[in-house]
């Protein structure tokens, strides 16, 4: 599976990053804590260059704990303090608060001393689509600030949205890199609802999570779906095998391929199917398809 996307707004969502960083104190930047690797935009660290940064893995609670630990070892020891959240249910905002004062105790001291008039701490939210940034900053601010939606590009200008006296945030819509140069990555951001689904083949792209899934959460899949056997069966049988399970039958007794890909993929990215990580730390991208 070949996936390409990048539309005009990411080159308009470019400029709007690199023209109002020099506003910003803190960049806050946002992961999906089920693809750490995937949903880091090679291209942001280019953009921030030496601006304060906080790495938030969102979506903690539909990812796998126990991989979650290892990606937090991990940069533990690449020198960045991780934290995980749950965006819609609020859990680890106070944390990512706490570490945004923190980067800036220096300033707010200095200031102080020089008794100029305290001003907010202004933070940029950036990541990629349909990562939960806008669910972030209504969670962080205690009120529906942000446009929110379950579709990647919903956030399309930015929004400066005033928490308290202490914090502003700035909201960015979503940005995506030209070319995927790893096909996985394609696919895990295709997987857990980053690109459209409008331009992606769904029946092949749940044919490859599940057979992806029979190695690594084979249980999972079994129970869910009903199934009796994993051994040496290919996405596509697994796929049409669930579909038989669920009732995805059409007229001459065929599977529908098209209902069961959308039942597979929208219960994956609801946790339906248990708590999942799709990369480890260690490998740069788990493959999920072999070459």
């Amino acid at each position: 599976m070949n996936i390409q996307w990048f539309p005009g707004h990411m080159a308009k969502t470019r400029r709007i990053l690199a023209e109002n960083l020099k506003m910003v104190d803190v960049v806050v930047e946002l992961l999906d804590a089920r693809i750490p690797a995937s949903s880091k935009n090679p291209e942001i660290d280019g953009i921030v260059k030496n601006k304060p940064k906080i790495v938030v893995l969102n979506k903690a609670d539909l990812a796998d704990e126990k991989i979650s630990n290892e990606w937090s070892k991990w940069y533990n020891s690449q020198g960045y303090a991780t934290i995980f959240i749950d965006s819609i249910k609020g859990t680890g905002i106070k944390q990512l608060k706490d570490q945004m004062r923190d980067i800036m105790k220096d300033r707010i001291e200095r200031d102080r001393q020089r008794g100029r008039i305290f001003r907010p701490i202004r933070t940029m939210i950036v990541g990629i689509p349909n990562v939960g940034k806008s669910s972030l900053i209504n969670k962080i601010a205690g009120k529906k600030s942000a446009v929110t939606g379950d579709r990647p590009g919903v956030t399309r200008n930015k929004q400066w949205i005033n928490v308290n006296n202490e914090i502003q945030l700035m909201d960015t819509p979503g940005i995506l890199w030209p070319k995927f140069e790893d096909k996985t990555v394609g696919i895990n951001l295709a997987v857990t609802g980053a690109i459209k689904d409008e331009i992606i083949d769904t029946v092949e792209l749940a044919s490859i999570l599940l057979e992806h899934l029979s190695k690594t959460y084979p249980e999972n899949i079994k129970k869910r779906y009903k199934l009796e056997s994993l051994q040496d069966k290919k996405g596509y049988e697994l796929l049409e095998e669930a579909g038989k399970k669920r009732g995805c039958i059409i007229s001459g007794g065929e599977v529908d391929l098209t209902r069961i890909a959308a039942i597979v993929l929208d219960e994956f990215r609801g946790g339906k199917i248990g708590r999942i990580t799709l990369e480890r730390p260690g490998d740069a991208v788990q493959e999920l398809v072999a070459d």
